[in-house]
């Protein structure tokens, strides 16, 4: 199963927000940080649906790090991993 590299953002008095490196376009935010990981799982899962099952293809953290543009992104976020939610079943 594919993970994601994600980068949890947090500014003061707001909710957390979920980006994808390797997923441009695909967030979630949520107000609380368990609520976040799961809004960021399902909405991987229905940006693949939208686009028809095609996958990018995620970076490794140690490929990421070699990436200046991801080293500036996540310097004040939080780095995790992410697997899209199992099929939601949505008709394309």
């Amino acid at each position: 199963m594919a993970y994601y590299i994600a980068l949890i953002h947090k500014e003061p008095d707001s909710g957390y927000g979920i980006s994808f490196p390797d997923v441009p376009g695909v967030t979630a935010v949520a107000d609380t940080l368990d609520e976040a990981m799961r809004e960021a799982a399902i909405v991987l899962a229905f940006a693949f649906e939208d686009w028809n099952g095609e996958q990018p293809v995620p970076r490794s953290l140690d490929a990421l790090r070699q990436d200046k543009e991801f080293l500036e992104r996540s310097a004040d976020t939080v780095v995790a991993a992410v697997t899209p939610a199992p099929s939601l079943g949505v008709a394309a």
